[in-house]
């Protein structure tokens, strides 16, 4: 697989060894079948199984790691096979929270589940998009430079996102999961990994300020003052009638931080560097919308006039992308990945100069 003009570097001082300038070394090691269960739910279901939880399924909880294995199984299947006891742990029950320790022997029962179509095929053009998108890989992380327009994950009427395309295109790494997500419509930097160890890793990393760096790039309608540096308003999300997610400014809502700082300035716009320092939905587009400056192309939060206006510099998008993101790696190294500007963004930029 092939990587995009995306570079990474090691962020403690040192550089990214100079094969892995520019263009990142693609690891291509194939997964090591693991006792842990990584044989996947279409393996698992015909007879009674028997499962020796290893390093990266240890801490656990069992319902979510038998959701994982038991792909295409429901929920609620999942949960009552658990409470009616099918499910053991060193040959005795256990609730739904329990979480597995190193070298459970876990018992799965035989699951009989109805013919099923097989998952649909990713598009020509979204496989071609993803095997160039690869920015930095090793034997467990994945990161990509994700095309806006294409969801991470399926659901809500889409057969598919980023994660099961890249669950299709590599059937040899079978523990494939999103470290986190980016609405549909951002570009940029997307971690997954490959290992149960390493989610875990990133996941506690996430809920620790200040460990993860994720830096946005936006394109915001009108003047950002220099001095608004930190936009601090509580985010509430509700769900509307029609099944949308809107999310606004309430007093009710959770406590939400984004930094910002003013990169380039042009005719009634311009492009910030955007900090979330807490993670909420939508956060950096409800941020600016509230700052009184939108992001442009933000068909959501945005205006539609201005939205309008942009389309004459060719923008047909929310102008937001995750340009970089930095964290440790578990050997204390710290590693920092980069998404050039799409091609489209950058044409726009181009534009906004001549045009102003």
């Amino acid at each position: 697989m092939r990587s995009t003009s995306g570079k990474y570097r090691l962020a403690n001082g040192k550089s990214a060894p100079k094969s892995n300038q520019g263009k990142a070394e693609v690891v291509r090691g194939v997964v090591k079948r693991e006792p842990c269960g990584n044989s996947g739910g279409d393996e698992i279901g015909t007879s009674v199984a028997f499962i020796t939880i290893d390093e990266d399924a240890a801490g656990q909880r069992i319902d979510n790691f038998l959701l994982r294995i038991l792909k295409g199984v429901p929920k609620t299947r999942v949960y009552r096979i658990v409470r009616k006891g099918e499910v053991r742990v060193n040959k005795k029950r256990v609730t739904a929270d329990y979480r597995l320790a190193l070298h459970d022997l876990v018992r799965v029962p035989p699951i009989t589940l109805a013919h099923r179509d097989a998952p649909v095929r990713p598009a020509d053009n979204v496989i071609e998009q993803l095997q160039q998108a690869v920015l930095y890989e090793d034997d467990q992380l994945l990161i990509i430079n994700k095309p806006s327009g294409l969801a991470v994950h399926g659901g809500s009427g889409l057969s598919y996102g980023v994660i099961e395309a890249l669950r299709q295109l590599r059937p040899e790494n079978r523990t494939l999961e999103l470290v986190h997500r980016l609405d549909r419509d951002t570009s940029g930097c997307l971690v997954i990994a490959k290992r149960r160890s390493m989610l875990r890793h990133l996941h506690n990393q996430l809920q620790q300020k200040g460990r993860v760096e994720k830096l946005y790039q936006a394109l915001v309608v009108g003047k950002w003052p220099a001095r608004k540096q930190l936009v601090n308003a509580p985010l509430l999300k509700n769900v509307l009638q029609s099944g949308e997610r809107m999310v606004r400014v309430h007093p009710d809502g959770k406590q939400s931080r984004t930094a910002y700082r003013v990169l380039e300035r042009y005719t009634n716009m311009t492009l910030v560097e955007a900090y979330p320092i807490t993670g909420r939905t939508h956060q950096i587009r409800v941020h600016c919308l509230h700052a009184g400056h939108p992001i442009a192309g933000d068909e959501k939060y945005g205006m539609d006039e201005v939205n309008q206006e942009q389309k004459r510099f060719g923008l047909k998008r929310l102008f937001l992308h995750a340009a970089s993101i930095q964290f440790a790696l578990p050997d204390g190294r710290v590693l920092k990945v980069e998404a050039p500007l799409p091609a489209e963004l950058a044409e726009v930029l181009a534009r906004l100069k001549d045009g102003g």
